[in-house]
């Protein structure tokens, strides 16, 4: 999620969902050791419970950052173990220590020793040439030993050689039953799955046999289904209606931009709230040509959800045409 699950994202979404924890995008060791920390690890006390990902292979650093992360108010940390991207690859980061399990049992004991906040690993099921299951479940064994107790699983294997990051999202195909095995004999461990997952109902048949599920593109591109897991998964309340989480963006919006943050960097998380209702493509028009310009206010959110009221009903139709791309198109 990076690029995408940034402080501004993270408050749109808690006001969706009060319950669901929230992930910071993967943030490097030495970006946090020698970077500006906060930008990158500043957050609103509204958005816990929010965990912060590291991306790094040193154990004397990743302990360090886990030190700051506490000392920060995150609410847990986690090792990212499954991002495929070439300058993971090139840092020996992310999927890449998919083949070095002992090393990574050393970096999360390093991790645990420093601080006592929970220490998570998110995985892929294995890389390039590696069997599927017997990696996974060597890996989950030897980091458990080191005390990690709760594994976040895309179920995917990684392609280093040959698949771009974007082709590791989608072409290697989902081995749900896999993270599902590995919670059957894996039982005193926490398993979450990650990867595929579209909606509520689809989380809801994984919670079946499962910890926990984490969802990433489906929350971005279709928030609002965020706005329904309170009461379904939870037992809570339901969440709030579109226009009254425009609503609360506001005043949100006007206090970040008196620090400098440009509307155009809030309002491109918000672009998917009005999906598949009529007038999604006008709200969404509205801010993608607006939000950039010169005087742009946090009054411009009220004046695009209007359109969503006054929509014509012929625009119902408007899902069926947009493509991923436009939805995602940044404000």
């Amino acid at each position: 999620m990076m690029d995408w699950t940034d402080r501004n994202c993270r408050y749109f979404h808690r006001l969706l969902s009060k319950n669901t924890l929230l992930y910071t995008e993967m943030v490097t060791t030495g970006a946090v050791l020698h970077g500006d920390r906060e930008r990158l690890l500043g957050f609103d006390a509204a958005e816990h419970p929010v965990a912060l990902q590291l991306g790094g292979s040193d154990p004397a650093d990743l302990a360090a950052c886990a030190r700051i992360a506490e000392e920060w108010g995150y609410d847990e940390v986690n090792l990212n173990v499954g991002c495929p991207s070439d300058r993971v690859q090139s840092g020996r980061f992310g999927a890449c220590l998919m083949a070095e399990p002992d090393l990574v049992a050393r970096l999360v004991g390093a991790m645990r020793e420093a601080v006592s906040i929970p220490v998570t690993v998110k995985s892929r099921i294995a890389i390039d040439e590696m069997e599927e299951w017997p990696t996974l479940d060597h890996f989950v064994r030897t980091v458990s030993a080191a005390g990690c107790t709760h594994f976040i699983v895309h179920a995917r294997k990684a392609w280093l050689k040959g698949l771009s990051p974007k082709e590791n999202r989608d072409i290697p195909p989902l081995r749900h039953d896999l993270v599902h095995r590995l919670k059957r004999e894996h039982p005193h461990l926490t398993i979450v799955v990650n990867g595929g997952i579209r909606s509520l109902d689809e989380a809801e048949e994984h919670l079946a046999g499962l910890d926990g599920v984490m969802i990433g593109r489906a929350a971005y591109e279709t928030p609002y289904l965020l706005a329904d897991a309170d009461r379904r998964v939870f037992g809570g309340a339901p969440g709030p209606d579109r226009h009254a989480v425009v609503a609360a963006m506001v005043p949100y919006a006007e206090e970040r931009m008196s620090r400098g943050t440009p509307l155009s960097a809030i309002t491109r998380h918000m672009l998917g709230l009005f999906q598949g209702l009529p007038g999604a493509r006008a709200w969404r028009r509205h801010i993608s040509e607006n939000a950039h310009r010169p005087g742009a206010g946090p009054d411009l959110l009220l004046a695009a959800a209007a359109l969503v009221r006054g929509a014509a009903p012929d625009m119902a139709t408007d899902t069926a045409t947009d493509t991923a791309e436009e939805r995602l198109t940044p404000a």
